[in-house]
């Protein structure tokens, strides 16, 4: 498949890099000879410089035979006219394009991105995207991710083992034994700056995290399990009032009832928009590195702390002050790679990446077929693939025990029907059955042709 990729931010290289590995011929396109100096060092990749709502530059970087674009660039109108110009001049049959700005993705103007004006086939918004993230992981308390699979039937669920973790030091196969009537799976550890796969002999440590998988009628009695037993927070504090802070207060307010919501924002105008555009809400204006702000937000009161700022120093220190002054939680926004290992060390509790869920979204949009959807953690080292299994599958019909699998490859679990199946191997795995597989991200490809899972794209 022929893909063009406009933009060359760490979101554009990181699906080139996902894209490439499986043998498409992908071409980048951005206005940075820098940026694309970068990708041509680390991935077999064409680039173009220029702009790529240009059509002399999507010519060059052979639109008249692409498949499909993907326009990722930070200005919203770029994308669209790169996608406008793509499907009028060139034909290109699908196309993706992230949008920010609010307005364009009101209701009203839905018909904007109908076939007959702009035919966009996907959009991508990225703070609406971080704000269901967020959501979600505030819905199970004391996870550090969280991750729905086959509809909702299951959940991929991150948990850091404190020194209260009841299941301390007992090894992993004993577990299902301890807790028979639960329905969970543990398929990755992380372990300071190593990713394991554990084994039935493996014991979780105090300060591992854990990646579960679990049916979600379970989630709550393994939290416990687990040593968490955070309540949903009902007072919650968020440091930044832009688009995302705003898409997570629509959609807290509009699920859960009953909060006690503030928001602190270091600018006077857009705390003065803030006022006219949310209700029910606390505004405070200031800068949350400042202990009079917090004081006056009563952040020792409240049970979580989310920053959402566009400086990822801020948000950090902010973070790891709200702890210190007595917050119970903290959730963070992190757009650079180089501080996530830095994160949990520091004691801040949930990481958001925005890279990986932006990726991770557009990644279930262009794959289709056997493939229902990829998620990524530990920051696209590894990688959770849902798929469905054919009736021409080589796996179809065998007991796991006679699939040979590479040691850092997990089938994690069976959704079959409307159970959610822990495998053992003397399951058998059935056609149509969705599997739930965690593989390093060297060998998802190899997963994928182990599977005989024809990877369709548009």
């Amino acid at each position: 498949m022929r893909v063009i990729i406009c933009g060359a931010d760490q979101v554009g290289s990181s699906i080139a890099a996902y894209l490439s590995r499986e043998d498409n011929d992908v071409t980048v396109i951005d206005v940075a000879s820098e940026n694309l100096s970068h990708i041509n060092n680390s991935l077999d990749v064409n680039t173009v410089t220029g702009n790529p709502s240009d059509p002399d530059t999507l010519n060059n970087a052979g639109a008249n035979e692409c498949d499909l674009i993907i326009a990722v660039t930070d200005q919203d109108e770029i994308n669209m006219v790169a996608c406008q110009i793509g499907h009028s001049l060139f034909g290109i049959p699908k196309k993706i394009a992230r949008i920010r700005k609010q307005s364009y993705l009101d209701p009203s103007w839905a018909n904007l991105f109908s076939r007959a004006h702009m035919p966009i086939d996907v959009i991508i918004s990225p703070e609406i995207l971080i704000a269901d993230d967020i959501v979600q992981r505030l819905s199970i308390p004391g996870t550090t991710t969280a991750v729905s699979l086959g509809g909702g039937k299951a959940h991929l669920v991150g948990v850091v083992c404190m020194e209260d973790c009841p299941v301390l030091h007992t090894p992993l196969g004993q577990l299902d034994k301890l807790f028979p009537d639960l329905s969970f799976s543990i398929v990755s550890l992380t372990r300071g700056t190593k990713n394991i796969i554990p084994d039935e002999n493996d014991m979780l440590e105090v300060g591992d995290e854990a990646y579960i998988i679990v049916d979600s009628i379970h989630i709550r009695r393994v939290m416990a399990a687990f040593g968490h037993l955070e309540k949903e927070a009902r007072k919650i504090i968020i440091s930044g009032g832009g688009n995302i802070g705003i898409s997570l207060i629509k959609k807290l307010q509009k699920q859960i009832s009953g909060l006690q919501l503030k928001i602190i924002e270091h600018n006077h105008d857009r705390a003065q928009f803030l006022s006219e555009q949310l209700s029910n809400i606390i505004i405070l204006n200031g800068n949350t590195l400042e202990r009079g702000i917090m004081e006056e937000a009563s952040v020792a009161s409240a049970e979580t702390y989310i920053a959402l700022m566009n400086d990822d120093e801020s948000n950090i220190l902010g973070s790891l002050l709200a702890k210190q002054y007595g917050c119970e939680r903290v959730v963070t926004l992190v757009n650079n790679n180089a501080y996530y290992p830095l994160v949990g060390p520091l004691g801040i509790d949930t990481m958001v990446s925005p890279k990986s869920i932006i990726v991770s979204n557009i990644m279930q949009h262009v794959r289709r077929g056997r493939i229902v959807s990829i998620h990524n953690i530990h920051d696209g080292e590894t990688e959770v693939m849902e798929i469905e299994i054919s009736d021409s599958s080589r796996v179809a019909n065998k007991l796991i025990a006679d699939i040979e699998l590479p040691s850092t490859v997990v089938i994690g679990a069976i959704i079959r029907d409307e159970k959610v199946i822990i495998p053992k191997e003397t399951h058998k795995i059935l056609p149509h059955d969705h599997v739930i597989i965690l593989s390093s991200r060297e060998h998802a490809r190899e997963v994928e042709k182990m599977l005989s899972v024809h990877v369709d794209f548009l």
